[in-house]
């Protein structure tokens, strides 16, 4: 590879965004660095929770919890906002994060996890840590949005813990025409498409319909997790996908570098 190549690695390579509106400059950002073009379409928009009177009381309890979970950096983003806006954070409350990009989120917001995986980033991850082994009759906070798995709920509920939910925001259906995303896409344009979460994969399926669905099903795909890529094979979508080593901006658009990388090599390196 010339060093012009190296440095520009996704030179001429469309790459499909699906991140939320507000989340997906960074990781485009990365792409276009890197001589590609990123498509935003996001799949997924944040809106407030359906019932905030009911996350509000559990903020004000806050002090009572020995340690809050927070399950997406979406979470955290809602969740310590809607804490400021009513009270200071209570000195003694740990958290805990379900990945690295939950881990930074709450860095950057002076509250850096005491618990997150050492590796794979899901529930099942943080619920091998040893620290959530021995939970009998502490008290644990869930920030979230609603709806989701019961997983981490209930197994932490099984080892004797008191679980609640601050479910601080909902995830909805953004509304955004898929029309000039498909001709795009029809036109060659989309090279690899990215996807972080099952319900971002199961709502990209429906906002582009049977045709869009078709073209899915035979373009590159770049996920966030093991989960993510299941459901895309379930789906019949598991073209050349690669599951990110993490699901952070840098993360994913390495993994999309090594896709490129691997479907440009000579076959014989393959």
């Amino acid at each position: 590879m010339s060093p012009a190549a190296s440095a520009r690695p996704l030179t001429g390579t469309g790459v499909l965004v699906t991140r939320p509106e507000h989340q997906a400059g960074p990781l485009c950002d990365l792409i276009a660095a890197a001589g590609g073009t990123p498509i935003r379409f996001p799949v997924i928009a944040i809106a407030p929770p359906t019932d905030p009177a009911a996350a509000a009381a559990v903020i004000d309890a806050l002090d009572r919890f020995d340690l809050a979970i927070f399950i997406s950096a979406n979470a955290v983003e809602q969740g310590v906002a809607a804490v400021r806006a009513r009270r200071a954070w209570p000195a003694r409350l740990a958290t805990a994060s379900i990945g690295e990009a939950t881990a930074r989120a709450l860095a950057a917001h002076g509250l850096a996890p005491a618990i997150r995986p050492a590796a794979r980033f899901d529930s099942e991850a943080l619920l091998a840590h040893p620290d959530l082994g021995d939970v009998a009759g502490k008290r644990l906070v869930i920030f979230r949005g609603e709806g989701g798995r019961e997983l981490l709920a209930g197994t932490l509920r099984a080892r004797g813990a008191e679980v609640v939910y601050a479910e601080v925001y909902r995830r909805i259906l953004p509304a955004v025409d898929a029309a000039p995303l498909c001709a795009r896409w029809h036109a060659g344009e989309i090279d690899v498409a990215v996807v972080t979460s099952a319900e971002g994969l199961r709502n990209l399926c429906r906002l582009i319909g049977p045709a869009g669905q078709r073209l899915l099903a035979v373009t590159p795909l770049v996920v966030a997790s093991a989960r993510v890529l299941q459901l895309a094979r379930d789906l019949g979508v598991d073209q050349a996908a690669r599951v990110a080593h993490a699901a952070t901006d840098q993360g994913l658009f390495e993994a999309v570098v090594a896709w490129r990388q691997a479907a440009t090599a000579p076959r014989d390196q393959r």
